[in-house]
């Protein structure tokens, strides 16, 4: 299945109904994969692909691991331009609110001990990732820089969200591990489950709008 997602300018993001379940949704949804990605990086498996490719350019550049990361982000976004992605006010809060969540959770997330601890960490940080980066998007408010590369791609192919979010991390994963990046057991997981959890989870998770569709609760 193809994103359902309703392509928009931030204003008409704005303009759309159904902003009193969008609103919060996209604020949980924010704070949750803050929470997730600090669940994978306490797992100690292995690197998500994005941080594999940010380390692997870091290592390259002497940059500071932020600092690619930034690069990796800026980059990002101006390779919306051709795809035609919009932001909107989740692009900018994606940048804002997740950081803060990931450093709150890893003051609560106990340091998992044991394979068995660490295994449960990867696999349900995975789940709750993809849960909540399909229930961000879902409040259609524009995406961060990684998930818009997807949701345009998404929308110029055609193919399903599962295969052209696979193709993306693997990609991603392969760039950064040919750099200099770390690649591990949890890296692999990630890059050819999250796609599929992403695609599983949107559809039901989407908030069904249309730019002419009067604000209502």
């Amino acid at each position: 299945m193809t994103s359902p997602i309703v392509r928009m300018g931030a204003l008409a993001q704005l303009r759309a109904g159904r902003k009193l379940r969008r609103i919060p949704q996209l604020l949980v949804g924010l704070v949750g994969y803050g929470a997730s990605v600090m669940a994978l990086v306490q797992s100690g498996l292995g690197a998500a692909s994005w941080n594999v490719l940010t380390e692997g350019i870091a290592g390259i550049t002497q940059l500071s691991f932020g600092w690619a990361s930034n690069l990796v982000a800026l980059t990002v976004l101006v390779a919306w331009i051709p795809i035609r992605e919009l932001p909107g006010i989740g692009t900018v809060l994606n940048v804002a609110v997740i950081g803060i969540s990931a450093d709150a959770a890893a003051r609560f997330l106990p340091v998992p001990h044991g394979f068995a601890a660490q295994l449960g960490y990867l696999l349900g940080g995975l789940v709750a990732l993809a849960f909540f980066d399909a229930l961000y998007l879902g409040a259609q408010f524009g995406s961060g820089p990684r998930d818009g590369l997807m949701t345009g791609l998404v929308r110029l192919t055609g193919r399903p969200v599962a295969v052209v979010r696979t193709g993306i991390e693997v990609l991603v994963a392969v760039t950064g591990w040919l750099l200099g990046g770390t690649v591990g057991f949890g890296t692999v997981v990630i890059a050819v489950c999250f796609g599929p959890l992403v695609g599983l989870f949107l559809p039901w998770l989407t908030v069904r709008l249309s730019t002419s569709e009067p604000d209502k609760a």
